[in-house]
């Protein structure tokens, strides 16, 4: 509960230095009332406040004066927080069973994580979502500069023949480039965000050969409007298209209290920051002994992954884990939800008795709760809550 506490001092503080927060009552896309509290603002950030981020600040539906408070993060880096929100573990989600390519719908997630847990959701690092900079050097961001985005881009086990070394191997090592053409044809048809998924190739007028660890696809979303559900084999990105079409509403954005002309294109993730070095440098390697730090001053951590994530396979989170040489507290075991095994975990601990809780989503995706949203409910419940998985 400490840590809860330190996050949400954390959050006042920075809402001191915002120069706009307002409480959205209503939703265009949504019947009558919102039935919990959102707040939306900009927060000030940078040596000269030119940075503009973004939140969406929900309130526990349960009790929020001792409910936890969670800050989440999309990864990227450039999503928006938004796309957490709608489908992930927010209170909303679009109606996809209604969605014909017009204004969409929007209903209540029943597995919503803000049923047990106040939640921030933020558009960071700047350029993401509705987050904006007022200087050019604004747009200057690293990993150092953006340290609430403490995303660890986990990368894949190579082969041997490369040792270890297989972002930019040895031009020389014959063996390790055709080790690694061979694990390019092999994959180049799966959609690594999740394995048994169709690759949404079909969305884009323009393909596009991703570079190896992207964590997601590109988006096309205009161009599938065009096809009819018959002419239009189903892929994950479409459930993506009607957030497009709600960021981008002017009305939407007026609800709410979008500066007007700081963001002229909502986009659910911004390809040019996770691409371009030019806007985004990425001068942390590894954020390994960031990790021993916390833990070794009494943090308590909750790490999960989904099991059919292929850009970050839940082995290479074990694995830095693992590396952390801590005391297996409980072995490697099945968890449960509704007398079905919904996935597996394992404890560990150091010497100062912190604990950090190891899990696997069965049949979850890179974004665990937009696939399965009910077992990651309970497992994030079980685990604020201080009892097993």
């Amino acid at each position: 509960m400490k840590s809860c506490m330190h996050l949400l001092l954390f959050f006042l503080l920075l809402i001191k230095t915002t120069s706009s927060q307002s409480i959205i009552t209503t939703l265009p896309g949504y019947p009558g009332p919102l039935p919990f509290k959102l707040e939306t603002g900009y927060i000030s950030v940078g040596e000269h406040d030119e940075s503009q981020l973004f939140y969406y600040f929900i309130e526990s539906e349960r009790d929020p004066e001792t409910d936890p408070l969670l800050f989440w993060l999309n990864g990227g880096p450039g999503c928006s927080g938004l796309s957490g929100l709608v489908f992930e573990i927010g209170p909303l989600a679009f109606d996809l069973a209604t969605f014909g390519g017009s204004f969409p719908s929007l209903v209540i997630n029943p597995y919503s994580w803000t049923k047990i847990a106040s939640i921030i959701f933020i558009d960071a690092p700047v350029g993401t979502g509705f987050s904006y900079f007022t200087t050019s050097e604004g747009y200057l961001i690293s990993d150092t500069k953006s340290a609430s985005h403490s995303y660890l881009f986990l990368r894949k086990l190579a082969k041997s023949n490369c040792n270890g070394e297989y972002i930019n191997p040895d031009p020389n090592n014959h063996k390790c480039l055709y080790a690694l053409q061979l694990v390019k044809k092999c994959t180049e048809r799966i959609y690594e965000s999740h394995i048994l998924e169709p690759k949404c190739e079909f969305f884009s007028s323009k393909p596009t050969d991703f570079l190896p660890g992207q964590l997601f696809v590109e988006e096309d979303p205009v161009d599938v409007l065009f096809l009819s559900k018959q002419e239009r084999p189903w892929c994950r990105n479409y459930n993506y298209v009607p957030a497009y079409i709600w960021a981008n509403n002017e009305t939407i954005q007026e609800a709410l209290h979008i500066r007007k002309g700081t963001v002229t294109n909502w986009e659910r993730c911004n390809a040019t920051i996770s691409r371009s070095t030019l806007f985004y440098k990425k001068d942390v390697e590894s954020v390994f002994k960031h990790h021993q730090l916390l833990n070794e001053r009494g943090f308590q951590a909750l790490v999960y992954s989904g099991d059919h994530d292929m850009s970050i396979p839940y082995m290479s989170t074990l694995k830095w884990i693992r590396n952390l040489n801590l005391t297996v507290d409980e072995g490697w075991r099945p968890w449960y939800v509704d007398g079905q095994i919904a996935g597996y975990t394992e404890k560990y601990k150091n010497i100062n008795q912190a604990y950090i809780t190891f899990a696997t989503v069965k049949g979850g995706g890179h974004t665990a709760p937009e696939y399965k949203p009910k077992e990651c409910l309970v497992m994030i419940e079980r685990w604020l809550s201080f009892v097993p998985l």
